[in-house]
């Protein structure tokens, strides 16, 4: 069964640092991919980055290279969004994702099938 539950959303200033979570089934981690997408109100939902299933070869997107890291906790069947760096126009409520296919990197939300219930974002100026 395929399961994602994000946390560790939150209020942090401009510049602070989070980390989000995403804890997988263990079918999860060990048949999908994993992507972390965001979505700010009247905004479309965007890609931020992945991590593939085999490897750990990672994706980002232009708006957050250089201040967020993706990386596995592979005891815990956890997958990190660490964002340093924080600026206003990062908040949105943030969702993982799994994608069993192979041009999951392309962060395309409708490539991935099973979503997380998401995690608010906010960052304030």
């Amino acid at each position: 069964q395929v399961q994602l539950v994000e946390s560790g959303g939150g209020l942090v200033q401009y510049g602070g640092s989070l980390r989000l979570s995403c804890a997988v089934s263990e079918y999860t981690w060990l048949n999908y991919n994993i992507g972390w997408f965001r979505q700010a109100p009247g905004k479309e939902r965007e890609g931020v980055s992945c991590i593939s299933k085999v490897d750990d070869i990672t994706t980002y997107a232009d708006s957050v290279k250089g201040r967020f890291t993706i990386s596995k906790d592979n005891a815990k069947n956890t997958i990190y969004l660490q964002m340093n760096s924080l600026k206003p126009e990062d908040t949105a409520i943030y969702y993982c994702a799994a994608d069993a296919g192979v041009n999951y990197y392309q962060l395309r939300s409708y490539e991935y099938d099973h979503w997380g219930q998401g995690t608010q974002v906010t960052v304030s100026s």
